[in-house]
């Protein structure tokens, strides 16, 4: 397995004010062992525009990959402060992750027209913001990438934010726009609206009781890919919290890499840290932590020591589902 990273932007072109080093980039996990020219995805995991999660990175870009993909992991910018709203530059990340992997389609061994991207929760708005924002005039291009089209060839949403309106994840969406959204703004952002006949073919998947982004917004979309003439395919699962990830063993377990997600994460807890200050809800509730303690260390034995996750058979068929969708949309 090829397995390297990448900066999306150059230091002079990405301008967003971030507490560290933290620059937005993309992951390969490309087959090495031939030359076969596969079908690209691109995942892109949630965290509710504050954190890009490594629940939903690597673990399932290997999956794919495992299916046959080359897959690719993109960390993009994010906003745990909810201070310095980000606008459109979580889609300014995503779309420049697919005009650099088509770009490099040699490179990568991947068809540039067999290209999907994989978005979880907060990670499912910025992938169908691209779905349905993909020819913006904020997101042309000049220069290397000048020309090389954006838009996916096709997009799966799981248990995706969609909406500002009554059934809305509200902290992605001050974390985004802002406490001071206009009425435009939050309009722009609510997809359910913006969907076109131009939107590329959509796969959902959603759990009845996810408590934190309802089923609805899937609904919404849904529909409006079916008023629209989108090819979509909608599957809802009768059980199961919100972000499930892979919903299998692996995932239940813990045991999966790809922090470097939750550079910008890191970086920005280890800043107040060092400096003193209070640290965000709900990590303020961690204690006094001393200037000089390792963050991401302290954080990651953290999260080992809380509450076990459960599989769900059921709903870990997820991937191969996709898989058999891509098969049909894509023609693999």
């Amino acid at each position: 397995m090829i397995n390297e990273q990448y900066s999306l932007w150059t230091k002079e072109e990405y301008t967003y004010p971030v507490l560290g080093e933290f620059s937005p980039n993309i992951v390969t996990y490309i087959h090495d062992e031939d030359e076969k020219i596969r079908p690209a995805i691109l995942v892109v995991p949630g965290g509710g525009y504050c954190v890009v999660s490594n629940t939903e990175g690597e673990i399932v870009a290997k999956k794919f990959y495992l299916k046959g993909y080359n897959a690719f992991v993109v960390t993009y910018t994010t906003n745990l402060l909810m201070d310095k709203p980000l606008k459109l530059q979580p889609l300014k990340d995503v779309s420049r992750a697919v005009v650099f992997v088509r770009k490099r389609a040699q490179q990568f061994h991947i068809h540039p027209d067999k290209l999907a991207i994989c978005g979880f929760s907060a990670g499912g708005h910025l992938c169908g913001s691209l779905a349905v924002h993909f020819d913006a005039k904020e997101l042309v291009e000049e220069g290397e990438y000048a020309g090389i089209s954006n838009r996916p060839d096709g997009v799966i949403l799981s248990y995706p934010v969609i909406s500002s309106g009554e059934h809305a994840h509200r902290d992605s969406f001050i974390a985004l726009l802002g406490k001071e959204a206009t009425k435009e703004e939050l309009g722009y952002m609510s997809l359910e609206a913006q969907v076109t006949a131009d939107t590329p073919p959509t796969f959902l998947w959603h759990t009845a009781t996810d408590k934190d982004v309802p089923v609805e917004n899937s609904y919404l979309f849904a529909n409006a890919c079916k008023e629209k003439g989108v090819d979509f395919e909608l599957h809802i699962f009768g059980n199961g919290d919100h972000g499930l990830s892979l919903a299998n063993e692996e995932w239940a377990s813990g045991n999966f890499d790809g922090a470097y997600t939750m550079q910008q994460f890191f970086e920005t807890l280890q800043f107040l840290v060092d400096n003193n200050q209070e640290l965000p809800a709900p990590f303020n509730g961690m204690g006094k932590i001393s200037a000089g303690t390792d963050v991401k260390e302290l954080f990651i034995q953290g999260v080992k020591k809380l509450p076990g996750r459960q599989p769900d058979k059921g709903i870990a068929i997820w991937p191969q589902l996709v898989h058999n969708w891509l098969a049909k949309v894509l023609d693999l």
